[in-house]
């Protein structure tokens, strides 16, 4: 197994962790109820709208995170799967994988189920991906250059 797939294996049971264990992010809480959100841009509005009364570390988790944790997903997926090196394939699979994610939150009742978090899971996804495809084409002139 080469590195890139060790890092990926270990980036996805990190996130797996954060997603459904951790109790900083309040994860071992069970609840009795189907959480979920089906308003695009509710939760990221509200965080917003309320950044003072939540606090800067919640504002920037909520905001920015989701974005931040689904980029090494973009970025690595084409280094493990030459298959999957067009930007479409990456969205795709990004969107894929967020969704899994918010089903499974939603089926154990561990989270909640949010469009909002799909939306930026995906875009990080995305990111992850330009950033691959840059560094590709970096990568590719400058062995040209040799």
């Amino acid at each position: 197994m080469s590195v890139s797939r060790v890092l990926f294996v270990l980036y996805i049971i990190l996130l797996a962790y954060f997603l459904f264990f951790s109790e900083r992010y309040g994860r071992t809480i069970i609840s009795d109820d189907y959480r979920y959100n089906l308003v695009l841009f509710k939760e990221v509005r509200r965080f917003i709208l309320y950044r003072r009364e939540v606090g800067f570390e919640s504002f920037i988790v909520n905001i920015f995170g989701n974005v931040l944790a689904f980029a090494p997903f973009g970025f690595v997926l084409p280094i493990i799967s030459t298959a999957n090196r067009k930007l479409l394939n990456i969205t795709l699979l990004s969107l894929e994988f967020s969704l899994t994610i918010e089903l499974i939150q939603l089926i154990f009742k561990v989270g909640i189920f949010d469009v909002d978090d799909i939306l930026m899971n995906t875009l990080g996804g995305i990111l992850g991906g330009i950033c691959f495809l840059i560094c590709h084409k970096l990568i590719k002139s400058i062995k040209k250059l040799r």
